[in-house]
């Protein structure tokens, strides 16, 4: 299925190609969704190779619920990076809309705010599901399956760059909104998931200090 820029099932390389073309979808926004993905991922393959292993079975309920929801959060993340290209592309639709006249006017500037909000929700979205792969990583630390504990600092930092990125994407759109009640609550919501940047690298710290003994 394809949502303007990113076929769900497509293979990494044609995605890849599609971000690189220059067509403005997929871009930053689905390249911060992926990013999420690819954490997310990391997280739920520490927890494959943890459940089961007699040495971690205290921790095993732990990881059965952390894969639970870090299977989700994957799901999410790539459906968000589809879904980020089409409120782009809501965006650079709206601006073509005629202003010959007073009433044209009006009613593009109404729909470039309206798509701005939903191109400013994408990517809030995308920072709320980065900052619950991250708490996912840093729950699952001390009981990671040590072959693997790498992976887990590795799956903190692409979403702490998700986080990044989808902070970034939130920002600009913000910038071009007009009403400032709706852009101070977007801006609170935002800095409650941007908090988890710091946990994702204190958790990098962590796992390095651990393997670097």
């Amino acid at each position: 299925m394809r949502g303007h820029g990113i076929v769900l099932d497509q293979t990494v390389g044609s995605w890849l190609d599609d971000l690189a073309s220059e067509a403005p979808a997929p871009g930053g926004g689905a390249a911060a969704a992926m990013n999420a993905a690819v954490g997310a991922g990391l997280v739920a393959m520490v927890c494959n190779l943890t459940i089961g292993k007699p040495r971690y079975a205290e921790h095993e309920p732990l990881m059965r619920r952390v894969l639970a929801s870090v299977t989700d959060l994957r799901a999410q993340a790539v459906q968000l990076a589809a879904d980020d290209a089409v409120a782009f592309s809501a965006v650079t639709d709206a601006y073509k809309l005629p202003k010959d006249t007073d009433a044209d006017k009006a009613a593009r500037t109404e729909a470039i705010q309206a798509a701005l909000i939903g191109a400013a929700d994408v990517p809030l979205r995308t920072a709320a599901v980065a900052a619950a792969i991250i708490g996912h990583a840093e729950q699952i630390i001390d009981g990671a399956n040590v072959n693997v504990l790498s992976d887990v600092a590795v799956a903190a930092a692409s979403a702490r760059a998700a986080l990044d990125s989808a902070v970034i994407n939130v920002e600009i759109n913000l910038g071009a909104m007009k009403d400032a009640a709706q852009r101070d609550s977007l801006r609170t919501e935002l800095a409650k998931h941007a908090a988890a940047i710091d946990t994702a690298t204190a958790v990098v710290s962590a796992v390095r200090e651990r393997i670097n003994g």
